[in-house]
């Protein structure tokens, strides 16, 4: 296993180096390889927007916004405000699991994000030294089809971890009011039992909506700085697919 990651991250360069070569001798070249498949591309947006409508509608829930005047029935404000909730939630946990499974079968980056290969030197020499460029130790980065090795450790540990509890503790919570008939009530006692009860899963589920908002927060930064800095695509890349290296 140690060696198709050895060989992926060599193919990577390879075609990098390759490309740049054919480029010739002009004062300035960009060198375009193809990175995200298209379904990798719809899951991010998707994400995206589910993770706006899912942090707004929960901090709703958690916090009720103040009653307004007349029937409830004639409003329906928050019910509306739980059905969007919830239904963003099982786009979000059922997307979650299509990229999962899509990780098998896409190209090697499409299995960056939930297969770190901690045990390849390579990526631990890669990671050192993505280290020492964040912190302007280096003069020029080193280029990355896909996520660089600390970007791509951190997507691992700040959402795709958090994403999984998040998922796991929603549909325990969802589960909860409809009684122990519901198929997925085994879910929620598992959740329970692995938490400690109905309170510490909601704890649960309030902090990772915290920590993938703070994970958003340095993603959109990283991929901004990365953007100017490295002379690299970033945010276009995730639009067309293509990376775009300037040289």
């Amino acid at each position: 296993m140690s060696g198709t990651f050895d060989d992926d991250l060599a193919a990577q360069r390879a075609m990098m180096f390759d490309s740049a070569r054919s480029a010739g001798d002009q004062q300035e070249t960009q060198v375009a390889v193809f990175a995200y498949e298209v379904p990798v591309r719809i899951w991010h947006w998707v994400n995206f927007l589910c993770m706006i409508v899912l942090c707004v509608t929960g901090w709703l829930i958690g916090a009720p916004p103040p009653s307004i005047g007349g029937e409830a029935v004639d409003h329906f404000m928050f019910g509306w405000i739980r059905f969007a909730h919830f239904a963003a939630g099982q786009v979000f946990a059922y997307a979650f699991v299509g990229r999962a499974l899509f990780a098998f079968i896409g190209n090697p980056t499409a299995r960056e994000l939930f297969i770190v290969p901690v045990w390849s030197r390579q990526w631990w020499h890669d990671l050192f030294s993505t280290f020492k460029w964040y912190f302007f130790l280096q003069k020029r980065p080193q280029r990355f089809i896909g996520h660089n090795p600390l970007a791509q450790a951190m997507m691992f540990t700040t959402f795709v971890l958090p994403a999984f509890v998040i998922i796991a503790t929603g549909v325990a919570l969802y589960v909860e009011p409809l009684g122990m008939d519901h198929p997925l009530y085994l879910l929620t006692d598992l959740v329970f039992m692995v938490t400690g009860g109905s309170l510490q899963t909601h704890a649960f589920h309030h902090l990772s909506m915290w920590l993938i908002i703070c994970f958003s927060i340095l993603h959109i930064y990283a991929a901004v700085r990365e953007e100017i800095m490295s002379r690299q695509s970033m945010i276009s890349t995730m639009v067309s697919g293509w990376r775009m290296f300037k040289d």
